[in-house]
């Protein structure tokens, strides 16, 4: 994705399930769960630099000292200040001999992060601002272990407000901030609602006080109380939640939109955003590695005993497309595969477009997260010149035409050629949080490579995807046109982005994307304008009124054009002026067909077709469109 977009944080996990001691002699570290959790975190490091937390919780410790810590990050390269401080601590009290790090307990004892438990996240802020109190871990604290909750989580929940009336309706004062607070009050208020349950019936068996409090410990059941907190939530997560008395849990959507892995075995059960860095962190074959089941939660006692409990009934699995597209790290087996197929998809369309001259056509790519899908993409293109050459060399031999002249030809010309032409000056990136700076500095992140391309080439980019074509308008465009090709083709391996996202993708506002600006130019153009009032009164009526199957009605503004006609509008809006250049410039998108043959599993394709995995979703869409002709700026839930 060539232009920045905040989407899916990341969450790590780290449940040791041996006594410190074991990876002190097998690791030579006490702290191996710890460098664990930094490793997973680091290969996941693509999922947020907005900030970082990570926390700790130890067993077993005596009653008046602290068992649960957390620290937080906001500032550049957040993780490596975290785990820096964290170590430089460590080792000042190993040089005070405070710790002696052969001796665990001395260890658990005097670091704050020797535990048993390690939760991580990395965040992109979607809500709730870019500033300390809106980063994970949140924290709700209390002097019982069992009300003691931490909640780090990758999600978004279309119904916030409803929920925190919810908490006000029974008395409390949730902070509004955001809905990470909404879901950690609802929790929590579950929690002391079981807490009090079992409190009150071990009271009435007369036992003594540290009795009801090893009682309550052992016989409390996380996924009864997920079970109550979790009814009406309304949004796409995966929550990784520890409590004070050392039980876990990591819970995910019903619909399976947010991804969530694990793994366990006799030594530790972990869990991860992503596949890949499972694998590699922990040395595992991929079919080690599962999911996390939409609509369940993996529950880790204190005792050690796991189990997979059911907390909603499974959904129709919408698992969100763009983490195959872009957002995950490629190096995992399937999603390598996936880019490729992604890549392979758009062949037909560009073939067509250069007219089969691969001789005078040169293909790249922008940015590197599109490299995959240009292997794709030039493995297909390869495989079609083989076939076009067999088939000409087998014509030719049966009419006894084979020269070496022609196999010459055959051989050497028209096939694919593949350059690195444009590179992304990653060190701006740190710079462009924010989107007026990020639009007065769109011109300079790109930089491209001279004297490759010549007059007669076609010069074909392949791109993860196209949203808003701010960055194509504004920098990519000028700067190819500096090469001088006959034809710019930018390809994007997804569909066109119509409709916005609420389930953890900051692509909400539906008047900054070029496909909804295209169709409104087209619909303005052609005297079909009063549609869009139209939907606006329909949008109204829906979200006063709900229909009883929840209706997307901003898909009338697509209706009336094809694909081919809003790409044709697109290419228009964001060709720069030609300044002396005379070539030509197109915009070619995937196919929803080709999308769903490249992703089998992953149909969450609600922002290229409007069809959305839960009713929230359908109000945030007519929502946005009422922001936009009301001229709201803003998120639309």
């Amino acid at each position: 994705m060539s232009e920045f977009i905040s989407h899916e944080c990341g969450i790590a996990l780290v449940r040791l399930k041996q006594p410190l001691a074991y990876y002190q002699e097998k690791y030579g570290t006490p702290l191996w769960g710890f460098q664990q959790l930094f490793l997973l975190m680091e290969k996941q490091h693509n999922r947020g630099q907005d900030g970082a937390g990570v926390a700790c919780v130890k067993f077993d410790v005596p009653a008046g000292e602290p068992y649960m810590f957390r620290e937080r990050n906001v500032e550049a390269n957040p993780l490596d200040k975290i785990f820096q401080a964290l170590l430089t601590r460590y080792n000042q009290l190993v040089a005070e001999g405070a710790v002696h790090p052969e001796f665990p307990a001395t260890a658990k004892q005097k670091f704050d992060f020797c535990g048993e438990i390690y939760l991580g996240h990395l965040r992109y802020g979607t809500s709730g601002g870019y500033n300390l109190s809106a980063c994970h871990p949140f924290f709700r604290r209390s002097s019982w272990p069992t009300r003691n909750l931490m909640l780090a989580g990758n999600f978004n929940l279309t119904n916030t407000a409803e929920l925190n009336d919810s908490l006000i309706a029974i008395g409390q004062h949730p902070i509004f901030a955001t809905d990470t607070q909404a879901i950690l009050e609802r929790i929590g208020f579950c929690l002391d609602e079981e807490h009090e349950r079992l409190y009150r019936a071990l009271r009435g068996e007369s036992l003594p006080g540290a009795e009801i409090s090893r009682r309550i410990n052992d016989e409390l059941d996380p996924a009864c109380v997920l079970r109550t907190a979790s009814a009406n939530w309304d949004g796409g997560y995966s929550l990784a939640g520890v409590l004070g008395n050392g039980d876990t849990f990591v819970a995910r959507d019903p619909s399976g939109i947010r991804p969530c892995h694990w793994f366990e075995n006799d030594e530790v059960a972990a869990f991860a955003s992503e596949r890949a860095p499972l694998c590699t962190v922990f040395d595992l074959e991929t079919a080690e590695v599962r999911e996390v089941e939409p609509g369940c939660a993996v529950v880790l006692k204190k005792s050690g005993a796991v189990t997979v409990e059911r907390l909603k009934p499974a959904l129709a699995k919408t698992q969100c497309a763009f983490e195959r597209i872009y957002f995950s790290r490629g190096n995992d087996a399937d999603i390598y595969c996936e880019r490729k197929a992604l890549g392979a998809g758009l062949a037909d369309q560009l073939w067509a477009s250069i007219g089969g001259d691969l001789e005078h056509s040169i293909f790249s790519f922008i940015p590197n997260t599109a490299e995959v899908a240009y292997f794709g993409l030039m493995s297909e293109l390869r495989r079609r010149r083989r076939a076009e050459v067999k088939q000409k060399l087998l014509a030719a031999a049966k009419a006894g035409k084979i020269t070496e002249a022609l196999v010459d030809d055959l051989i050497l010309h028209n096939w694919p050629r593949g350059e690195k032409l444009v590179t992304k000056d990653v060190k701006m990136r740190t710079f462009i949080s924010q989107e007026k700076s990020r639009n007065n500095l769109a011109s300079h992140i790109y930089d491209v490579t001279y004297g490759v391309v010549q007059p007669t080439d076609n010069l074909v980019c392949v791109d993860d995807s196209i949203v808003r074509g701010t960055t194509l308008r504004r920098s990519i465009l000028r700067i190819l046109k500096r090469l001088n090709p006959k034809k710019i083709i930018i390809a994007s391996t997804a569909p066109q982005i119509r409709y916005p996202d609420c389930y953890g993708i900051d692509m909400s506002e539906i008047s900054k994307f070029v496909a909804f600006e295209a169709a409104v130019t087209l619909l303005k153009e052609r005297g079909q304008g009063p549609l869009i009032e139209e939907v606006y009164r329909l949008c109204c009526d829906e979200l006063k009124n709900p229909s009883a199957e929840p209706v997307n009605h901003v898909r009338k503004i697509y209706d009336p054009f094809t694909a081919e006609e809003i790409s044709k509008k697109i290419t228009q809006l964001v060709s720069p002026k030609p300044n002396g250049w005379q070539g030509e410039i197109e915009i070619i998108y995937q196919s929803i067909e080709n999308l769903h043959r490249a992703l089998p599993d992953h149909g969450g394709d609600w922002y290229f077709t409007g069809k959305y995995p839960t009713p929230g979703g359908y109000r945030v869409v007519n929502q946005a469109f009422v922001n936009y002709f009301e001229k709201h700026e803003g998120r639309s839930y």
